[in-house]
């Protein structure tokens, strides 16, 4: 069967950077199409090596010199954290080839940021780019679709049943290309192929049973504030432990931290994060959701609309190449704004609900930041699951979600 190829909106990012880097690396969990992607945009001009099988990576790893004169470049490098010493020769081949664009497109399931031999090798050499799951509008086909806080167009109703039935399926390409595909079956197999490759590349972890419980422990607390100390003290280890696990899913880009923002001394403020996961379908999976009714109707409802409503926002930034910088407010009255978006020195407040009829008095928050915040506060907008589009405050407006 062919691979069914879904537009994403990293593509004109993409083929710029390999136009102005010697090497690009593109990041992002296990199975959101970066090697479709890069294969997609680059097949007819360049070689594909992937990492991941033994007898590749050892060569890759005993004689790195060998192997880069084997598989020469241009060429695209799948999972290059397998074989990270072979960064050291990449840079040799690029310091030798200045004059040299897109000679390299590695791909990693982790933050190659983390890598010391990125760090040490590919500084000033490297476009760096992180492709997550799709986001809703890549899903419809529209991937060029901008916010409409940067550009108004007219855009189509989402049913609250097919609301909740993509809620379980998520924004895996493979998910959305085949919707036959028994998603729990698919997501179950997934979280035990991310436990046994990507967790062990990151740490030594002896127990992936308790890791496991771990990961459905951070589930439950998605959209949340996020107190370690109560995690670990479920789970029964150690804070450090707790500490280095949750480092490790987000160096794998299954959850999101989510800082609040500080900028008014003047206020007592909350100062503990929160945590999203990247994925919404893995989360319902983590939580044993498996029919969408369950799902609109359980006690998890509303994490779970805040979780996708953030997720949209960040995938729709990252997969465009761009760094969303992303924020919550509260204060330690209870006075919150779920999601704040720093853009252009403003920030523009939102609020998420999950009910499908906007109130007045479902933009309090916001309005109450804005007199807090100032005039570096714009307009604010209270996503919910309805189909309709109306002024809530003089300078906030309720959102469908299908509209942002």
């Amino acid at each position: 069967m062919a691979e069914r190829y879904i537009q994403r909106s990293m593509e004109s990012t993409l083929k710029k950077a390999s136009k102005e880097f010697p090497a690009v690396i593109l990041t992002g969990p296990r199975q959101s199409g970066k090697t479709t992607l890069l294969k997609h945009l680059f097949s007819k001009t360049h070689n594909y090596i992937s990492l991941e099988p033994p007898d590749t990576r050892e060569a890759a790893i005993t004689d790195p010199r060998g192997f880069l004169q084997l598989y020469k470049p241009p060429i695209i490098f799948d999972e290059i954290q397998y074989a990270p010493d072979l960064l050291y020769y990449v840079k040799e081949y690029i310091d030798e080839h200045r004059d040299q664009r897109g000679q390299f497109l590695l791909t990693g399931s982790q933050n190659l940021l983390l890598l010391q031999q990125v760090s040490e090798s590919l500084a000033g050499r490297a476009a760096v780019l992180k492709l997550l799951p799709l986001s809703y509008q890549e899903m419809i086909g529209q991937p060029q679709a901008r916010f409409p806080w940067e550009d108004k167009i007219p855009r189509a109703s989402l049913s609250l049943k097919l609301f909740w039935k993509n809620m379980l399926r998520g924004g895996y390409p493979e998910l959305t290309a085949y919707p036959k595909k028994d998603i729990f079956l698919w997501h179950g197999s997934y979280i035990q192929t991310y436990l046994e490759r990507d967790v062990r590349t990151l740490r030594q972890i002896g127990d992936l049973t308790q890791f496991q419980m771990f990961l459905r422990s951070i589930a439950a607390r998605s959209a949340q504030l996020f107190h370690l100390v109560d995690v670990a003290k479920e789970i029964g280890i150690a804070v450090n432990t707790a500490k280095a696990w949750l480092a490790i899913l987000e160096a794998s880009y299954q959850i999101i931290i989510l800082r609040p923002y500080f900028a008014n001394i003047h206020k007592r403020l909350v100062k503990s994060p929160k945590i999203y996961f990247t994925d919404v379908g893995t989360l319902c999976y983590l939580t044993g959701l498996k029919d969408p009714t369950h799902a609109a109707s359980g006690p998890l409802a509303g994490a779970l609309v805040e979780t996708a409503v953030f997720s949209e926002i960040y995938k729709r930034y990252a997969n465009r190449g761009i760094d969303p910088q992303l924020y919550f407010w509260r204060t330690a009255t209870g006075n919150e704004v779920d999601i704040l978006i720093a853009e252009k020195s403003r920030l523009i407040p939102i609020e998420v609900k999950s009910s499908a009829t906007p109130k007045s008095s479902m933009a309090s928050g916001i309005v109450k930041f804005q007199e807090d915040i100032g005039r570096i506060s714009q307009k604010g907008f209270v996503v919910h699951l309805g189909d309709i589009e109306l002024p809530l405050a003089p300078s906030v407006t309720a959102l469908p979600f299908s509209h942002l």
